[in-house]
């Protein structure tokens, strides 16, 4: 991570005290990003294919299957977008691997594209109850580990995975779990994420956060990551032109900027579990 990088997360970034210990119910989404900028949308056609896999009916997945390393990609609240997929593609050819994106959601929907960003009162509870129901983190940290589960009986030795806006909460919390079933964990663009989700993490975790996110928690988890055993292996970055959603549904791949560093993060975090699924 660059001097200048360094620099800017310290001046923009500022401390918060929190409790001791992670809460993993957080449920309630109060990034404003999140609830605001709307999805985009893409001529991009996904290399991949989708089958049953894991007790889920659909499943997206890229890369070889003969790969001994696989990545669980966690889609944003959008579910399955081209642009999304368009990361897993990327992260599959970078790394050789398979990369598997469960539709997360079963048997409920993803977000209404056609009710975002939320306006009215009924909408805007609606987007706080999909949070405590279809994308409660904690029920999907059940449906991640249950992927890696069925991974690994077919001859997969290391599993990561990386969540945008909800989805890396999901990431977060199954990578803290005691015992945890991943060898890596990264998030781009989080929501709900607390800097307490990262105190118990005895994995590997990469970040990169937009302009968007509070920052301040992530000053927080920084600070964690740079006292942990395995501090050599993170990573992490602020990008302070991009918005919540850059490398996700939202991402508008026909701006330059957008689509500079959307490839940029998703090279960055090829790079980062390479390293790690690989050693």
């Amino acid at each position: 991570m660059s001097l200048t990088r360094l620099r800017a997360i310290a001046s923009h970034l500022t401390h918060a005290p929190h409790s001791a210990r992670a809460a993993s119910m957080t449920i309630h989404n109060d990034n404003a990003g999140c609830c605001s900028q709307p999805a985009a949308s893409s001529t991009y056609t996904p290399r991949g294919i989708y089958v049953p896999f894991a007790g889920f009916k659909r499943v997206y997945i890229t890369g070889p299957k003969e790969s001994s390393i696989a990545i669980i990609s966690i889609y944003d609240i959008f579910g399955f977008k081209p642009q999304t997929q368009l990361g897993a593609d990327m992260l599959a050819d970078a790394l050789h691997a398979r990369v598997v994106m469960p539709d997360f959601f079963e048997p409920s929907e993803a977000w209404d594209v056609s009710r975002h960003p939320p306006q009215t009162d009924e909408d805007k509870a609606a987007f706080q109850k999909f949070f405590a129901g279809p994308a409660k983190p904690d029920e999907a940290v059940v449906k991640l580990e249950r992927v890696v589960k069925a991974l690994k009986e077919e001859g997969v030795k290391k599993v990561g995975a990386y969540g945008l806006c909800w989805g890396g909460k999901v990431a977060v919390l199954a990578g803290a779990k005691e015992g945890s079933v991943l060898d890596a964990i990264a998030t781009a663009h989080p929501a709900m994420l607390k800097a307490d989700d990262t105190l118990s993490l005895d994995i590997p975790f990469a970040i990169y956060v937009s302009k968007d996110e509070p920052q301040e928690e992530y000053n927080r988890i920084v600070k964690i990551l740079q006292s942990k055993p395995f501090a050599d292996k993170v990573d992490y970055d602020y990008y302070p032109t991009m918005f919540h959603g850059w490398a996700g549904a939202r991402a508008n791949l026909d701006d330059p900027e957008n689509k500079r560093l959307f490839d940029e993060v998703y090279r960055r975090m090829g790079s980062y579990f390479g390293k790690i699924l690989k050693a």
